[in-house]
């Protein structure tokens, strides 16, 4: 492996354990720590959410240059394309959704008894198809 790819298997595996930790750890557990309101959460969700996806397109950006300047397969690609994609919608697509929702539960805690809103499940669900797109291409890097 030469150090492009290296770079490139780092960043994919530091994004993953990111997603995972923040959005699969830290997101829902938040929630049960005693005397965290629904609008004390939301506005630490909003915070980490925010820097977690600037994390993730910086990490996004070397590790598409370490497959482009590496010469990675076109596996590798096709992978890192699907996490990139799904970041992409998250970012552009899903998220001003979720932040109009918190918006509303923020200025109205009635709100949020609802339930979640369509848009956290999309959210989510492209969070679980980032996932398996970074494992695949980190393993495929490494193989």
């Amino acid at each position: 492996m030469n150090h492009w790819l290296a770079l490139a298997a780092a960043a994919i595996f530091l994004w993953l354990g990111m997603v995972l930790a923040i959005s699969f750890l830290e997101a829902p557990l938040k929630f049960r720590a005693p005397g965290v309101t629904i609008q004390i959460g939301l506005g630490i969700g909003r915070l980490v959410f925010r820097a977690l996806n600037i994390c993730e397109v910086a990490l996004a950006a070397v590790a598409l240059v370490g497959v482009v300047l590496g010469g990675a397969p076109v596996s590798v690609f096709v992978a890192l394309g699907v996490a990139v994609a799904a970041l992409g919608a998250q970012v552009v697509g899903v998220r001003p959704a979720l932040t109009r929702r918190s918006d509303a539960v923020l200025a109205d805690a009635a709100v949020a008894e609802s339930g979640r809103s369509r848009a956290h499940l999309v959210y989510v669900g492209f969070e679980a198809a980032k996932v398996v797109a970074l494992m695949v291409s980190g393993i495929l890097l490494l193989a």
